[in-house]
């Protein structure tokens, strides 16, 4: 790709806002949906390599004692990531960068960039070098094993500055319309997680270890593999003076963005830390399964929710900087709507064969029947929430591209004050499932405040939007359930049926015939209503194949 061709992406993107009255799809919209199914395949196989990487952590670490001190130490310096890098991505520096690539002022993009660069760099390594020297007294507050727990945690700390790297050049492709290479590092994320471990074994005292130094090596490929791909954008920058760094006009636009943003994604984020925390004294083996339980989730979260969230932030804010508020609504309400066919049913097929799933993915090796019965029971109030999780992802950038992060913010902060009341109150009748139920319902508050607060900015069409996808998911559920009927009515004379003949045949066999039964009663109801969305997209997947 050539630096001009991101500009010559930026006039598309402008005349086909300037016509919002031709039917169909727009230029836009078009490239929108094939930029979403490119990253949505690339998320897929990174989603399908991370439940490898967690089937080959449940293989060597179960719900042990090492498997606890791991999921502990790698929650610390994951939190931070998300908090300052992807954060600062996602709410303040694409909408920053987008702005002075409309402006087409080369010279303060390149001062902006290497501001960026500096800033990024000064302050993510003091916290890495703060959170190696402090890692004993910080592990302490988790009720894991203090001495293993912190030694995993400083060798994962240094993940944060490679990742956080990594998502400026990711923030940097977005911004232009690329999202090919940033699909692509977490495969590689994955890869090194399952690789580097066993080749390192051998040299490290046990297999978390091994674990941990694989996290390090994944997030310097993040890094690395992405840097071509914005050399080749004509993108310049470097490191300049702290002091200047620190007064560009771009980066103080950034600071005022994430300012109050900060809170409420520490307010999220910390719901994750709490919850650990509080699951690491119901008993022993109740962190590692509500992670793995987690790990599920984001599969399906980052196959169809994460993938439409990073394509839609940049549409949303090219609508923004046209004013064109009805493209706006009509975006955001189209990938909402797609959001719940995909979440929904998967939702309630879960529910109903949680066992099965987890059964088959996780049980061997240290992975006993005790945490299949933990992970199983925690998955099963997760993914009450998903749906609500999945259209957080999709409503919260319609505010960062409006340069909104205070009601993102509020939100965010309510939704954790709600989490902890509800985790101190169910963790200990409850344990897992408690803590999984009070995420769920967490959720469910902050996606009402989200919606609440965007139709209250009175935008062009959102009010209709909103009520269009309302009415689209409960015909969805109703749909579901009634599928969800007709396996659970077949699901015990399948499993005994093919009871004690390895976990591949009696858990695969049944869940396989599960899932083709309700997939099948989906489909068929579906077409029956002429559901035009599901139809649509039949549509494009016949005229690929003819093109095939």
């Amino acid at each position: 790709m050539s630096a001009g061709e991101p500009d010559s992406q930026l006039m598309n993107q402008k005349e086909s806002l300037q016509n919002p009255e031709r039917p169909g799809l727009d230029h836009h919209e078009k490239k929108m949906i094939r930029d979403a199914g490119v990253l949505s395949v690339l998320t897929m196989v990174s989603r399908v390599l991370g439940l490898v990487r967690e089937m080959t952590k449940a293989r060597f670490l179960g719900t042990g004692m090492l498997g606890d001190a791991f999921t502990v130490a790698f929650i610390i310096p994951n939190f931070m990531r998300r908090l300052f890098a992807e954060g600062s991505v996602s709410v303040a520096f694409i909408p920053t960068f987008k702005g002075y690539l409309h402006e087409d002022d080369r010279k303060a993009t390149e001062e902006f960039l290497s501001a960026s660069l500096t800033v990024l760099t000064i302050l993510v390594s003091g916290i890495v070098a703060l959170g190696i020297v402090f890692a004993p007294w910080i592990v302490k507050a988790f009720g894991s094993d203090p001495a293993e727990t912190a030694i995993l945690t400083r060798i994962m700390f240094p993940f944060l500055a490679l990742v956080s790297f990594a998502a400026l050049l990711q923030g940097i492709l977005n911004s232009y319309g690329i999202f090919a290479p940033s699909g692509f590092a977490p495969i590689l994320f994955n890869l090194c997680f399952i690789i580097v471990p066993w080749m390192v074994s051998g040299l490290a005292a046990n297999p978390a270890r091994a674990m941990a130094i694989g996290v390090v090596a994944g997030g310097f490929a993040q890094a690395l593999c992405q840097l071509p791909a914005v050399l080749r954008t004509g993108s310049k920058f470097g490191f300049i003076a702290p002091g200047k760094a620190f007064k560009n006009a771009g980066m103080r636009k950034v600071f005022m963005l994430i300012a109050p943003t900060i809170l409420g994604m520490a307010a999220y984020q910390i719901n994750d830390l709490v919850s650990t925390a509080f699951a690491s004294r119901a008993g022993l083996g109740t962190a590692s399964s509500l992670q793995y339980s987690l790990r599920l989730q984001e599969l399906i979260l980052g196959v169809f929710a994460v993938s439409a969230g990073t394509v839609l932030l940049p549409s949303l804010a090219d609508a923004v900087k046209e004013s064109n508020w009805r493209a706006y609504s009509s975006r955001l309400g189209r990938t909402l709507q797609s959001i719940f066919l995909a979440t929904i049913p998967v939702t309630v097929f879960s529910m109903v064969a949680n066992t099965e799933i987890v059964t088959l993915l996780f049980k061997w090796g240290s992975f006993s029947e005790e945490s299949v019965r933990l992970t199983a029971s925690a998955f099963f109030w997760h993914q009450t929430g998903l749906s609500f999780i999945a259209a957080n992802r999709i409503i919260a950038p319609a505010f960062y591209a409006r340069s909104d992060t205070k009601t993102p913010t509020f939100a965010g902060i309510a939704s954790f004050a709600v989490n902890i009341a509800l985790v101190m109150l169910l963790s200990y009748p409850f344990k897992g499932p408690g803590i999984a139920l009070a995420l769920s319902l967490s959720s469910l508050v902050n996606t009402v405040l989200l919606v609440t607060m965007l139709i209250r900015t009175k935008t062009e069409g959102i009010a209709e939007e909103f009520a269009k996808s309302a009415r689209y998911a409960l015909k969805l559920l109703a749909f579901s359930i009634a599928a969800g009927a007709a396996i659970l009515a077949v699901r015990a004379p399948l499993l005994s049926l093919f009871e004690g003949r390895g976990r591949l045949i009696s858990a695969g066999i049944p869940l396989i015939v599960m899932t083709l039964l309700y997939a099948g009663l989906g489909i068929a109801m579906l077409t029956l209503t002429k559901d035009p969305l599901a139809l649509s997209i039949v549509k494009a997947v016949r005229k690929r194949s003819l093109k095939n």
